[in-house]
């Protein structure tokens, strides 16, 4: 098994799309896969010249004006080895990174108001996020008519996710506000 980076995963995946350049790939993820899966400038670059070196991609000069830039496609190492961790079914990485959540977890640490700003702006952020979500289904839906339906099934399942935790945020928000301590509710929600 070819073993690749999380940066190489998107890379190659977004080349395999349709994307040609470092920009592109970011570009893209940028309103699809940042939500659970982002890579920077800083990470797609350094990778895009590793893959090369490793004979997974090929690149070549493909210059915009005055704007120096490589055009890139998957060889056919590369579509064997984006199509084995497409199929694998043993191996897998799960790592959610939520700065909110982080701050929810030390909330013992600031005032009790202090933790419901915190719990409110989040729940908006969420609402923002799957207003975002919504806004891009046009979009998907189109591509899904050109036959690539699973980004869409994606984007709903981060629809179905951004409202799960506007729910959850409101309720928690509506805890704080009511002075009740939110561990008393969970203890007697999960006993009932």
């Amino acid at each position: 098994m070819v073993k690749l980076t999380p940066t190489a995963r998107v890379i190659l995946g977004m080349l395999k799309l349709g994307a040609r350049t470092g920009y592109d790939i970011k570009r893209v993820t940028e309103f699809s896969t940042r939500f659970f899966w982002g890579a920077s400038y800083g990470q797609i670059y350094p990778e895009l010249r590793k893959l090369e070196r490793r004979g997974l991609i090929e690149g070549e000069h493909d210059p915009r004006g005055a704007i120096a830039r490589r055009a890139y496609h998957l060889t056919d190492a590369g579509e064997a080895a984006l199509h084995e961790w497409l199929t694998d079914r043993e191996n897998w990485i799960f790592e959610y990174r939520d700065e909110q959540l982080l701050r929810l977890f030390f909330g013992d640490l600031i005032a009790h108001e202090e933790v419901l700003a915190n719990v409110q702006v989040t729940r908006e952020q969420w609402e923002q996020t799957a207003d975002e979500f919504r806004g891009i289904e046009t979009a998907a839906l189109e591509e899904a008519d050109e036959g690539q339906i699973f980004p869409l099934t994606a984007l709903r399942f981060g629809i179905g996710f951004a409202d799960w935790m506007v729910e959850w945020y409101g309720q928690l928000e509506e805890r704080l506000r009511s002075g009740e301590p939110p561990t008393q509710v969970e203890k007697a929600q999960s006993s009932s």
